[in-house]
Formats: C-alpha cells, structure tokens, sequence
C-alpha cells in the first residue's frame, strides 16, 4: 500500500470505513487510500479471491483491515455485514457505496433478467448498505455516506439501466442528506467518469478498444481518469475538509458531463 500522494497520513485516523465492492477497481483504490491516511477499513465483496488479495495488500501497507464476502442485493446479509463492523470496531463512521455492476446494451435489448441485476446491484444494494449502517449513524448523533454513481447526466446510451438507477441513487443522496442532517449524517456522492480500472475489463475487446482510443477524443481534458482521481475525492468528503457539505455530487470525470460522448450507441 502505498502512501498518499497528496493528504497528510494521519487525515482519517481513529475513522472506521466501509467500501462495498473493495476487493478491486476502484474500491480497491478507494480503500488503499484511506487505509493510508490512518482509517480502519473494513471491505465487502462477493469475489473471496480477490477480496482476500485486497485486504493482504492492504495489511502489508500497514491498515487495519476487515474483510469478509457481501452480496449488496442480500437486505440481511448486509445488516449483518454492518453490524460485525460495530461490534468489532465499535463505530462506523463512513460508508462508501461503492459496489455495483452493469453490461453494455442497447435498451431494446436488455432482457427483464439483467435489468432487474443492475437495478439491485446498483440501486438496492446502495439503499440497503445505507439504511443498515444509518441504523447505527443516526444513533451516534454523527457519520457520513458517499455513493459512487455514474456519468449520467446527458442520458446513458447503450446504459440504460445503470443510467436510471444511478440516478436514483442522486436522488435518493439529496433525500436522505436533507432527512439525516440534524442527526450530523452527511450524505454525499462521487460521479466517476471513464476511470481506467480493473471494470473495463468486463466489457468485450472491441468496447474495450473503443473507449482505449475514441472516448478521450470527448473528454475535455483529453484522457480516461485514474482509479486514484476517484479516490482522493471520497477522501476530500470523508476528511475534516467536507465537513460543511451534504446532498452534492462530486463528478470526477474531466469536465465530461459538460460535453461529449460516454458511450458509442
């Protein structure tokens, strides 16, 4: 685990973080960073070879570090996640909704099946991580949720699904932002871009290629982000530093929502 490039180390100690989906990709980045800014980090996934990868790589870096399986999509197996959190480490302190899942298609093509996979990944699972861990945040007077969602906002061609439910994911960020203020619960979300990471993987070579070469062309600042440009933004809402921000989105995403493509159709 390497240190961080920008914050000082010590800017999360004594915090205790959860990341959905930290065995890889982004959530893996999100977790080394805070990890090295002092935070106990605890991960979830449903992939144990990687999750166990992670949480190594983690604990050689010098982390405290829990890690155990998790299927968002499971209402109580992520009440029980949360809970063997506090009673390990006695407090949550952030939750980053950061586990999720989606396929290139057409809209006419997407079948009810992957529809319904996509909406409960992305939107349920973030609902049911929330209500668990608020369970326990809204109790200490005190905590902060940060939701990973999407470039969505011009529409999402050839993302139709993920496009809707990460959009209300947004909503559901304000509204709950709004209803868990005066219990000191900030609830904030980070909107990646194109982010060159282990998820580009899952998509077929000729995609693959495609967004390589074509998409940079759209993006204003001429390049894919990084898994770490993601990263140091959950750590700038989960730090001392966003302590007067609630309800927002944070696009991460090289001025692309303002212009250009996201998918070729």
């Amino acid at each position: 685990m390497k240190p961080s490039a920008i914050f000082r180390p010590d800017l999360l100690q004594g915090q205790v973080i959860i990341v959905t989906g930290g065995g890889s990709g982004i959530g893996r980045a999100i977790a080394a960073e805070c990890g090295a800014l002092g935070a106990t980090i605890a991960i979830g996934a449903r992939g144990q070879e990687r999750l166990d990868e992670a949480a190594e790589a983690l604990r050689a870096g010098g982390a405290e570090v829990h890690a155990a399986p998790l299927d968002i999509r499971d209402e109580a197996a992520c009440a029980a996640f949360v809970d063997d959190v506090v009673a390990r480490y006695g407090r949550v302190d952030v939750l980053v909704n950061n586990a999720g899942g989606q396929f290139p298609s057409p809209a006419i093509q997407i079948r009810p099946k992957g529809w319904r996979a996509v909406v409960d990944t992305n939107l349920n699972g973030t609902w049911w991580m929330s209500q668990a861990a608020g369970q326990h945040m809204l109790k200490a007077k005190r905590g902060r949720i940060i939701n990973i969602v999407a470039n969505m906002w011009r529409g999402f061609p050839g993302m139709a699904h993920t496009g809707a439910a990460r959009a209300a994911v947004v909503n559901l960020t304000r509204t709950l932002a709004l209803e868990w203020a005066r219990s000191g619960v900030l609830v904030n979300a980070v909107a990646p871009g194109v982010i060159r990471s282990s998820g580009l993987e899952t998509y077929p070579e000729a995609i693959r290629s495609q967004i390589e070469t074509e998409v940079p062309k759209h993006i204003p600042l001429r390049r894919l982000g990084d898994v770490d440009d993601v990263a140091w933004a959950v750590a700038y809402l989960a730090s001392p530093a966003g302590d007067y921000i609630t309800g927002e989105t944070l696009c991460v995403d090289g001025g692309q929502a303002h212009w250009g493509v996201v998918f070729p159709i």
